[in-house]
């Protein structure tokens, strides 16, 4: 009975996994059928002004020659003879690429040195904070023998000032401290 619904089990999962992947196959191959025609995309030197050239990011404006251009994808930096960088604009009209560039530069610079100043700060704080532990556990010891070496001259003398009255017979009554003269 035990392997029978195991069985069961086993063909309705294969059955259902089958059936998704026929479902996958004929939306795929509905896809395949069915063509649309989009419009050619427009060519760059189509636009006639900054405006209409820039939002396009595979369009670039060049003010020295008045012409949207294909930007140049296997370059980083559009040639000196397609246009200027100071008279080169790409995404926007009122950013030269060349203030564009130093601008991406600076920011770069800048976040980079404040991430390395952060993890250096991080560091040496961690490193602080560990240090203060190991230096207090240091003066707590320092203390201690301290207390220790005093105690232990705090005995001394005791033992001293002991000696001393045994010596003058001042240890006998503890009652009084004068109890010896008035003996007498």
């Amino acid at each position: 009975m035990t392997s029978f619904t195991t069985e069961r089990k086993t063909l309705s999962t294969s059955l259902f996994f089958a059936a998704v992947v026929l479902c996958v196959v004929s939306f795929v191959s509905l896809g395949e059928c069915q063509t649309t025609t989009a419009p050619p995309p427009t060519p760059c030197s189509a636009y006639k002004n900054c405006d209409t050239c820039v939002p396009h990011a595979k369009c670039l404006w060049c003010f020295a020659t008045n012409n949207c251009t294909d930007y140049p994808v296997s370059w980083l930096l559009p040639p000196p003879s397609l246009c200027q960088l100071s008279q080169a604009r790409w995404g926007v009209c009122w950013l030269n690429f060349e203030a564009l560039i130093i601008a991406m530069a600076v920011l770069g610079g800048t976040i980079l040195i404040s991430i390395v100043a952060c993890c250096c700060c991080c560091c040496f704080c961690k490193k602080r904070q560990s240090r203060p532990d190991r230096d207090e556990e240091r003066y707590a010891r320092k203390r201690e023998e301290i207390k220790q070496r005093a105690e232990e001259r705090k005995v001394e003398r005791k033992a001293k000032h002991d000696e001393i009255r045994r010596k003058y017979g001042l240890i006998g009554d503890a009652d009084h401290p004068y109890s010896k003269f008035e003996n007498e």
